[in-house]
């Protein structure tokens, strides 16, 4: 083949390659979801896919690949082939947590995926058991520093109630016992028994043991407060900031997708969120919309890296890992 015809050759793809980019998608594409159906992951899957699928004019069929905390789903669109026809959504857990956990992931989050879009986050809560004497975070401050003999519990080691109250004890200084449970169900019901004195858990997995006076809420873990719990305040505005344990979800394609691909399903992925329907829907599991300048996917992937930066000192610093 002389040169002239590799570089004729070369124009001819490059050009073919752009036509289905830009007539992407053809086919209805596929949804992993790493969890399993029914879980609150699953169900925030399922109202971003159906808006996203009026939005392309295409069926997203649900895929829901579970094990190893996420990981085995993701894996399987990291090495999914990057033609825009299987996409990943992903979180905290598949992106940031199993990388600082697992001595050996299965991939690199930063580097084997092309980050789409930040489309949802679900803040965390300091819960304490109703009779504990700390009402405010700075008198849990204290109760935690001097006590030592308090316990919190989680559903299970390296959940997100586990980390996010392992970034909370590391920002106050404090030695606590972590006793985990399988699931936050049990967590919550040793909690309300007094056995337990306090967890990290999502605002809408608490919200209703909060109303009912089972539970006190200390604090609201995010940036802002939530909007189903308007009178608990952030940390940071009882003085200590940067203690942020949001939820959050988001798409990513494998890597090599044609960057046409990328801004076309980041531009669906922000009109599903944006519409009427789905924003009721995602209220109604107490889940809120990321704001549209944080969407883009320049965004999500500075956002990667941020987060792996702040949750990697205090996990390190715990010695916990997964083999």
């Amino acid at each position: 083949m002389t040169l002239r015809t590799a570089l004729a050759l070369a124009a001819v793809l490059a050009a073919s390659g752009a036509a289905t980019a830009e007539d992407w998608p053809t086919r209805p594409i596929t949804m992993v979801v790493p969890f399993a159906a029914g879980g609150p992951t699953d169900a925030v899957g399922r109202v971003v896919a159906q808006g996203l699928g009026e939005t392309l004019g295409q069926p997203v069929v649900i895929e829901n690949v579970g094990g190893a905390g996420g990981m085995t789903g993701a894996s399987r669109v990291a090495h999914a082939s990057p033609d825009g026809n299987v996409v990943l959504f992903g979180g905290g857990s598949t992106q940031i947590f199993n990388q600082l956990l697992y001595k050996k992931p299965l991939y690199n989050a930063r580097t084997d995926f092309a980050p789409v879009a930040l489309l949802t986050e679900q803040a965390s809560v300091l819960i304490a058991r109703k009779d504990l004497p700390a009402n405010s975070l700075s008198e849990f401050i204290r109760q935690a520093k001097q006590s030592g003999a308090m316990s919190f519990g989680s559903s299970g080691v390296g959940s997100t109630t586990h980390l996010a109250c392992l970034l909370l004890n590391g920002a106050i200084g404090a030695e606590v016992t972590h006793v985990p449970y399988r699931g936050a169900a049990p967590a919550m019901q040793d909690m309300i028994g007094g056995r337990i004195d306090y967890m990290c858990d999502l605002v809408p997995d608490a919200v209703g043991h909060i109303r009912a006076g089972d539970v006190k809420a200390i604090a609201v873990l995010a940036p802002t407060r939530s909007p189903i719990l308007p009178d608990v305040a952030t940390a940071a505005e009882q003085g200590l900031p940067g203690v942020e344990a949001n939820s959050w979800y988001g798409l990513f394609l494998p890597k090599g997708v044609a960057d046409a691909i990328v801004q076309k399903l980041a531009a669906a992925a922000g009109a599903a969120v944006d519409s009427a329907a789905v924003r009721e829907r995602l209220r109604g599991l107490g889940v809120d919309v990321v704001a549209p300048e944080r969407r883009g996917s320049d965004y999500l992937a500075r956002f990667i890296g941020e987060e792996h930066a702040k949750w990697a000192a205090p996990i390190r610093a715990s010695g916990i890992t997964v083999n």
